[in-house]
């Protein structure tokens, strides 16, 4: 399986994993939306050299992947990208405060190596709440949390049709690397030379569904908004659940 391939059942599996029936999954969208983003906001608030304080909050991450039933090294495999390079960004912080803070034995700590950590934790903090979200919401639900918070519906309906049809642009591109392959088997990759006219190629193919999409959307009635399902009706379990972590994240803050 190429790369595009894999990427492909990446898209499908994270689907499928948003549609079980776990109790994770059942929670209203929008009360995960907002505890997503209460967590996300609160984790980044945390002072640069409130490193304790900051590790405490990995306990949200910890308990939805116990409550989810979502395998820890799948999910580091598959932010294997993203989480680097959010961690690069505490990176300078190790070259430009160099004020020693502690020491253990002969080794000293430095102030910019306590901010680096510190960084590198809110970074890959905030990425897993949002892949958490992704994996236990799906992209429809999300959509429809997305406008009960009167979220512009263009913003929303991007949102959605950019995720939904991101499968078939990969699967256009698969197509076209698996054409040249064959065009050229003893060859290792895709020669500069042929970049532009494949990317122009991928271009075109790309116009043309886009306007199919749009031409049968048109012929469903689409008017400019998506009309989304009511996705169950909120209950004093989602309320529990949003305050109950909300007032978590609080005290662990005010600590």
């Amino acid at each position: 399986m190429g790369k595009l391939g894999g990427a492909l059942y990446e898209i499908h599996h994270m689907d499928e994993m948003a549609e079980k029936n776990q109790w994770l999954n059942r929670i209203h969208p929008l009360a995960k939306l907002l505890l997503t983003v209460c967590y996300i906001a609160i984790t980044v608030s945390f002072p640069k050299y409130n490193l304790t304080g900051l590790l405490c909050m990995g306990i949200y991450p910890i308990a939805l992947f116990i409550l989810g039933e979502i395998s820890f090294w799948d999910s580091l495999r598959r932010l294997r990208i993203a989480l680097p390079l959010v961690c690069l960004v505490g990176l300078p912080n190790l070259f430009f405060d160099r004020r020693p803070i502690f020491a253990i034995g002969s080794f000293a700590i430095t102030a910019g190596m306590l901010s680096m950590l510190t960084l590198m934790v809110k970074g890959a903090c905030s990425v897993f709440a949002s892949y958490l979200l992704i994996a236990s919401t799906s992209i429809e639900k999300v959509c429809y949390a997305m406008r009960l918070l009167h979220i512009p519906s263009i913003l929303v309906t991007q949102v959605l049709l950019t995720y939904r049809y991101i499968s078939l642009l990969l699967a256009e591109a698969n197509r076209i690397m698996q054409a040249y392959a064959l065009r050229a088997p003893r060859q290792k990759g895709v020669h500069f030379r042929v970049w532009g006219s494949l990317a122009g190629q991928l271009l075109l193919r790309s116009i043309d569904r886009a306007s199919e999409v749009y031409e049968s959307m048109s012929l469903r009635g689409y008017r400019g908004e998506f009309h989304y399902a009511a996705k169950g009706a909120w209950g004093w379990k989602d309320s529990l659940y949003l305050m109950g972590w909300c007032a978590l994240f609080c005290f662990l803050r005010a600590m």
